[in-house]
């Protein structure tokens, strides 16, 4: 099996590394990534600059991949119509994020953004990322044995092409994972802040607080999943139609 790895939080991350060395037991993994980090950049991509690119090599000299100066949409893009086009991957894997993306998280994600690339082009992709709940540095290489063993099962499955997975590792600092959970995504609202400051010539600067939290989760969730200590496996899709609501607009009296 052919396996693309990318990710959001750049080529050099230790969770890619971490992940790419698992994926090589399943089977030839090359590496399209980020050059730098790119997280929260959701599925922005790039238009008005050229996308740079150079081949990396692992922790052994031997060749990786390319670093590319663009997003995580980029990176599977320039994959799979350029890089690639030769030996196409069989499967697409983004991650392993530094930090979970449940609930409305997919939204901003950069790490699902790139998955969901994949799924366009009709490729069985998964994102995965890992929760935590202190400074880093994270135990990388259980998360990813973890990643491997859910990826293994969701391949195993033969689901239809163009597939697409978000699978989040609770923290591992909350004591033993509890099992694997198949649930929705939640979408709950979160609390958000902002710190207001002053800069030094008078001028008024607003800061992203650190805590983005679902207070209220719904229940059976990705987010309560998580909170549980399970590992969370939601199926996506990004035809973002309300099909109830289109259902009753064909009935509307429509004029110019």
């Amino acid at each position: 099996m052919r396996i693309l790895l990318t990710n959001d939080d750049g080529v050099y991350a230790p969770g890619l590394r971490a992940l790419r060395a698992e994926l090589k037991k399943l089977g030839e993994v090359t590496v399209v990534a980020p050059a730098g980090e790119q997280s929260a950049v959701g599925h922005s991509i790039t238009l008005l600059t050229p996308l740079l690119i150079q081949e990396v090599l692992d922790e052994n000299n031997q060749a990786m991949g390319w670093a590319v100066e663009g997003r995580p949409a980029d990176c599977v893009k320039l994959a799979l119509l350029e890089l690639l086009k030769d030996k196409p991957p069989d499967l697409i894997v983004s991650g392993l994020n530094a930090g979970s993306n449940a609930g409305i998280n997919v939204l901003y994600s950069g790490t699902v953004a790139a998955a969901i690339e994949g799924a366009f082009f009709q490729r069985t992709s998964i994102a995965v990322s890992l929760e935590y709940t202190k400074p880093k540095p994270l135990n990388f290489p259980l998360a990813a044995e973890y990643a491997r063993k859910v990826i293994e099962q969701i391949v195993r499955q033969r689901t239809p092409e163009g597939s697409l997975f978000n699978v989040n590792i609770p923290s591992l600092e909350k004591g033993p994972v509890k099992g694997i959970r198949a649930v929705p995504q939640n979408v709950a609202a979160y609390e958000e802040t902002y710190d207001r400051r002053i800069d030094p010539r008078g001028r008024v600067y607003f800061w992203s607080g650190p805590d983005f939290r679902c207070p209220v989760p719904h229940p059976d969730s990705d987010v309560s999943a998580l909170n549980d200590g399970y590992i969370t496996v939601t199926p996506l899709q990004f035809d973002l139609t309300h099909a109830a609501l289109l259902g009753r607009m064909k009935g509307w009296e429509w004029s110019l």
